[in-house]
C-alpha cells in the first residue's frame, strides 16, 4: 500500500508540489494548520457522510484551489472513529470516497491515485479516459 501511494504521490508531483504524510493524532492535524505562512491551509476532510464527486468533480474542486491561489491543500482521512465536531468545524469541505467502507492504507492509495487523476484531467493527459 504504501509504495502504492507513493507512486501515485510521485506522478502528481510532476504536475505540482504533492506529498503524503500522517498525523498521530485529530489534535495534531489541527494544530498542523496553524502554523504561520501566507496563507492558510485549506483542509478537506475525507468521511463517509461527506459529498460524492466524480473523477472530473475532484479535478475541479484541485482546479478551484490552484486558480484561487490555494498554497497547501490538505486531504484527511478521517480516524477509525470519525471526525469530531471541532474538525469537521475546520474542514472548508468534506468529502466521501464512497458508502463502502475502506481501510485506512486503502483509501491512502485510492485518494494518492484520485488527486493523480484529478492532475492528468486537468492537464488533458490520456491516463483518464473519461469511463
Amino acid at each position: 500500500m504504501d509504495e502504492l501511494t507513493a507512486e501515485y504521490v510521485k506522478r502528481a508531483s510532476r504536475y505540482s508540489a504533492v506529498e503524503a504524510g500522517e498525523c498521530a493524532t485529530e489534535e495534531a492535524l489541527l494544530k498542523s494548520l496553524e502554523r504561520p505562512g501566507r496563507t492558510t491551509p485549506v483542509l478537506v476532510a475525507l468521511d463517509s457522510r461527506g459529498k460524492q464527486l466524480s473523477s472530473e468533480g475532484l479535478a475541479d474542486l484541485v482546479r478551484q484551489h490552484l486558480e484561487r491561489g490555494t498554497q497547501e491543500l490538505i486531504f484527511a482521512i478521517g480516524p477509525a472513529d470519525g471526525w469530531t465536531a471541532a474538525a469537521m468545524a475546520r474542514a472548508q469541505q468534506t468529502l466521501s470516497l464512497g458508502k463502502i467502507t475502506l481501510p485506512h492504507e486503502l483509501a491512502r492509495v485510492v485518494l494518492a491515485e484520485q488527486i493523480y487523476r484529478a492532475f492528468t484531467i486537468l492537464h488533458n493527459h490520456p491516463y483518464h479516459a473519461g469511463h
